[in-house]
């Protein structure tokens, strides 16, 4: 007779470029489900947990961070090449991150300050995320990511299917924790209404407006927001602070900074 040999269990690989490598940790700190995950899937290639990378192909990509420099671009593609599937993971990799404020100046500028010698530099003008590169299979928002939704994404890749994550707004959450708006009863400003759930509201549970972490919701009305933010006291610069953090360049919210600002005003 003979011999049965099982399937190959699928190959999961997990890629950093420009981040702060805190999604991976996300990974990380899956722990016990890291058992049962590991015991379905092998994890091929781990720089963050492994000095001992295997080759590719792989059939699941994580890709953490965004694209900055030359070489980062050409990498990424190489990554697109040998993956079967590729998921972004996290504000850097989905939206380019809080480094993608150099697209709102002069990185030539910031370089000359920084470096004693910015000829030496070599990064792009822009911070740009994974989809701007390559096509993506999925993308996971968050600053960090949740772990909850990120199981859900590699096990609806091991099943095959479409993953399950919300697009709601951080208020559906906040009632199902039985919240007090920050935003109505204490004048908190707040960007829940605007931004997609996902940390179980994590911040407002703690009486602190949400920070936008996870990204403009599927339907937003940041135009309502902007003004009660304005009746709250915040003028067009902090407006323009406060949307310019973690997803500073997704199209909703480069629009709601700039929304009713007349072309005189400071846009910085």
């Amino acid at each position: 007779m003979g011999t049965r040999h099982s399937a190959p269990r699928p190959r999961l690989a997990v890629w950093k470029f420009a981040s702060c490598d805190g999604c991976q940790l996300t990974l990380l700190d899956c722990e016990d489900e890291l058992l049962s995950l590991a015991a379905e899937m092998e994890i091929a290639y781990f720089l963050e947990a492994s000095s001992a990378p295997g080759p590719g192909p792989y059939d699941l990509s994580l890709v953490e961070g965004s694209i900055t420099t030359p070489e980062d671009a050409e990498r990424i593609r190489h990554v697109r090449r040998v993956s079967k599937r590729l998921v972004t993971i996290g504000a850097c990799a989905t939206a380019g991150g809080v480094q993608a404020l150099r697209d709102f100046a002069d990185v030539k500028e910031f370089a000359s300050v920084v470096y004693a010698r910015p000829e030496y530099i070599a990064t792009l003008d822009r911070s740009t995320p994974i989809s701007a590169n390559v096509p993506v299979d999925f993308e996971l928002r968050g600053c960090p990511i949740d772990k909850r939704q990120l199981l859900e994404v590699i096990t609806a890749f091991l099943a095959g299917r479409r993953p399950v994550v919300p697009s709601h707004s951080v208020c559906v959450e906040c009632k199902l924790r039985g919240n007090v708006c920050v935003l109505v009863a204490h004048g908190t400003p707040c960007l829940g209404p605007v931004t997609q759930a996902g940390c179980g509201a994590l911040c407002p549970a703690f009486d602190r407006g949400c920070y936008g972490c996870f990204g403009p919701a599927d339907t937003t009305n940041s135009r309502a927001l902007n003004t009660k933010l304005r009746i709250l006291g915040m003028s067009d610069p902090e407006l323009v602070r406060v949307y310019r953090t973690f997803n500073a360049t997704e199209e909703q919210f480069m629009r709601a900074s700039e929304e009713d600002r007349g072309p005189e005003e400071d846009r910085e």
